[in-house]
């Protein structure tokens, strides 16, 4: 096999080094739009006119290279050039998808909305592709959370997720150099995507989002409503975390309970100095004679170091801790429950793998 590439190398050089300089390639490639939209140019130059105007998701076939930038032909033939790192390789199409249906899989940690318009990422990666922009008002669910270094975006080369979603790391895990914290929400064009957890507002009513003290809420749900006149008033928990780049998700939760009497919002129970981690979950179950018990779970690492999965239960004003039980994260196969976990792409020949060096090498 050596001594076959040793002899067929030298051939193979030649053979990519014709294309070198010109616009078009030896065979079109497939992509995908990445960003919401794309506009392709006739030219590669600041005031080369635009071609066509393309939309996240749609096909193209790369036709030709010159160093960063790609000539691209659109389903109805339009041809220009655009950023390279803006399109979707099929594996990263598909890897996008994917990741769509996990998070669809994934309880929701409460609804999030922005301030500004904030651009939702296939990655968590600043430089990562943005197929989507949340806009002032809509709501996205909030699904998982990560901290990811700054660094150079590199797009993936296979549709393979990294596992877990959700880091149930120790503590005391950093991550060296700057870094940042990414959420993952669920839109409902049924995508998921990545975007910067400081630039989310969780859309919890004020007079309670008022009591977070400068600690970001980090998941939120409603435990019941009672009526106050002509209002109806939910009762709440929810989670917050004092600092940034924590490799878990809150260090606090709290209970809230609209007073009748006082016709304002009480604090029912709160603990803190915790290390929890997603999910927060309300379960609702109905009991004999009509009443309804409402019971919520976290997941919290103990003294031990070991999780625990507390179940509390709510009742009227009353909050109550039912038990504590050894919690194993979800195994790696059960896609959607908290981890991700994908079968490995099947890799390409030695033969493939040399081409591929080749053409790397040349700059195609």
């Amino acid at each position: 096999m050596k001594r076959l590439i040793g002899i067929l190398a030298p051939g193979l050089l030649l053979w990519a080094g014709c294309g070198l300089g010109t616009d078009e390639g030896p065979k079109p490639a497939e992509a995908f739009v990445g960003p919401v939209e794309l506009e392709i140019l006739g030219e590669l130059a600041p005031d080369a006119p635009v071609v066509a105007t393309l939309h996240h998701g749609d096909r193209v076939e790369i036709i030709g290279r010159r160093r960063r930038f790609a000539k691209i032909r659109a389903a109805g033939g339009a041809e220009g050039w655009t950023d390279g790192r803006l399109l979707l390789s099929p594996a990263a199409m598909a890897r996008l998808e994917r990741q769509g249906r996990i998070a669809a899989r994934l309880p929701s940690q409460g609804k999030a909305t922005v301030y500004d318009t904030l651009n939702v990422h296939t990655d968590p990666n600043r430089q990562a592709p943005s197929f989507y922009q949340l806009e002032e008002g809509i709501l996205a669910d909030v699904t998982a959370h990560r901290v990811a270094p700054r660094r150079p975006y590199e797009p993936p080369r296979t549709e393979n997720l990294p596992t877990p979603l959700n880091s149930y790391a120790p503590p005391d895990t950093t991550v060296e150099g700057p870094a940042d914290d990414w959420t993952l929400v669920r839109l409902e064009n049924g995508r998921a995507g990545w975007v910067l957890s400081r630039m989310l507002v969780m859309a919890i009513p004020d007079e309670v989002a008022q009591y977070a003290g400068g600690r970001r809420i980090t998941a939120y749900a409603s435990l019941g409503r009672v009526r106050d006149g002509e209002l109806w008033k939910h009762h709440w928990v929810w989670t917050t975390i004092s600092a940034a780049r924590r490799p878990y998700q809150f260090d606090g939760f709290r209970v809230f309970v609209w007073s009748t009497r006082r016709h304002r919002y009480e604090t029912a129970y709160r603990e803190r100095n915790l290390v929890g981690y997603y999910p927060l979950e309300v379960q609702r179950e109905e009991e004999p004679g009509g009443t309804k018990r409402v019971t919520f779970s976290l997941i919290v690492r103990e003294q031990d170091g070991a999780l625990y999965r507390r179940l509390y239960s709510f009742s009227g004003y009353r909050v109550r801790l039912l038990e504590k039980t050894l919690w194993t994260p979800p195994a790696a196969e059960e896609e959607g429950a908290g981890y991700v976990s994908l079968p490995p792409a099947e890799g390409p020949s030695k033969f493939e793998r040399l081409l591929g060096r080749i053409a790397e090498l040349l700059g195609l």
